[in-house]
């Protein structure tokens, strides 16, 4: 007896449903994860926003969400802002024009510039100008600014120190004046030491550029270190020569507020 042969079944075309209903779950799944992701954002978003307002006095005005000054007179500051001065906030102007504060990218092109004008002029063997961790150091050489012994600039130098003084005072940075000696005692009546020496040359410089070329008393200030900040072995006398000099010192944003956080620690520390 033959057996009977089952009819054939039809081919089913609609398989394909079940992985495309897999698939919109799994999308239906992402979305609404990142929609939480997002509300959590907003919601991180919003906080900070408050937090900024009221470090600033300012607070939501009704449901438009304006925020209005509550106290103009006494705006609080944030604590961490107000532990270092803020360099920026020092800036001043020439002729209306707002002076920068010199960064990294631009010390190549002060010390060329400086550089160029030594050559041209002749008396590179007077000034040398370093680019350093703390800014950029002109040095003046005691050979070609101070007679020795003397804390009085030399006439014929004051050409010099005006074009070196124009081209850093397009910038608001502060600078710092350091006078510095060799180690061989002075035999003078007007200094006591090369402490006194070194100050005073430091202070007549400042002097000249503050009331010969445009820098301000605020932006500007005298040191004197005397034989203890030498750059050269005092053994020799070309180490010597080296060591009689007067830098003008235009410091770094870095190395301005590093001695704020010093000086700042110091006094909390008395």
């Amino acid at each position: 007896m033959a057996l009977k042969r089952e009819p054939e079944k039809h081919a089913n075309h609609e398989r394909w449903l079940v992985s495309y209903g897999d698939l919109l779950t799994l999308l239906f799944a992402v979305f609404v994860v990142m929609y939480a992701m997002g509300q959590q954002d907003k919601k991180k978003a919003e906080e900070v926003a408050q937090s900024i307002q009221s470090a600033f006095g300012m607070t939501q005005a009704g449901t438009g969400g304006k925020p209005i000054i509550i106290q103009s007179g006494a705006v609080n500051i944030i604590p961490d802002m107000k532990t270092l001065p803020s360099v920026i906030a020092q800036k001043s102007s020439i002729g209306g024009k707002a002076r920068p504060i010199a960064s990294n990218t631009d010390y190549g092109s002060i010390k060329a510039a400086i550089e160029a004008y030594l050559v041209k002029s002749g008396t590179s063997n007077k000034v040398g100008v370093e680019i350093t961790h703390r800014g950029i150091v002109v040095s003046l050489k005691e050979a070609g600014f101070f007679d020795s012994g003397s804390a009085r600039l030399k006439k014929e130098s004051t050409e010099t120190l005006s074009a070196i003084a124009g081209t850093l005072n397009q910038y608001a940075n502060t600078f710092r004046v350091e006078g510095n000696t060799d180690n061989i005692p002075i035999q003078s009546s007007e200094f006591r030491s090369n402490w006194e020496l070194s100050t005073a040359r430091a202070t007549n410089v400042v002097h000249y550029l503050v009331e010969n070329t445009g820098f301000t008393p605020q932006s500007i200030s005298a040191v004197g270190y005397g034989e203890y900040r030498p750059i050269s072995d005092n053994d020799s006398s070309e180490g010597r020569m080296k060591n009689r000099r007067v830098d003008i010192v235009l410091l770094s944003t870095e190395a301005e507020n590093g001695e704020a956080r010093v000086k700042q620690n110091v006094k909390l520390g008395q």
